[in-house]
């Protein structure tokens, strides 16, 4: 079994920046990819980046790309979601998750584990 710990969401105003953490302990990432998600209410669960852990190769979702970065520290088990420029619409609960998947899957049902969600708002 994965778990996966997420921590660094909080209250930041537009323009700000924040940096989310997700630990991972269970077993070896080399071979997994990890994703980050987000929801707003009464909306549809978001992707918004993937890394493949072993490689270090990613995806980001258009509507963040520039300004958001994903990225691992294999030694530390940990992944990392670097969000700048946060605007209002990227309130949301954020998640991380994993899959076996060797795809940087954009499609939330493809991953296995899920943490348990940090709530990142931004202030106008």
């Amino acid at each position: 079994q994965v778990q996966l710990v997420e921590s660094g969401g909080g209250l930041v105003e537009a323009g700000g920046s924040l940096r989310l953490s997700c630990a991972a302990s269970g077993r070896t990432f080399s071979n997994y990819v990890m994703g980050w998600f987000r929801q707003a209410p009464g909306k549809e669960r978001e992707f918004v980046a993937a890394i493949r852990w072993g490689t270090g190769s990613t995806r980001h979702a258009d509507s963040v790309k520039g300004r958001f970065t994903i990225s691992r520290d294999n030694a530390k088990n940990t992944g990392y979601l670097q969000m700048n420029s946060l605007k209002p619409e990227d309130t949301a609960v954020y998640y991380c998750a994993v899959t076996a998947s060797w795809v940087l899957t954009g499609t939330a049902s493809d991953y296995n584990y899920w943490g348990q969600g940090t709530q990142v708002t931004v202030s106008s």
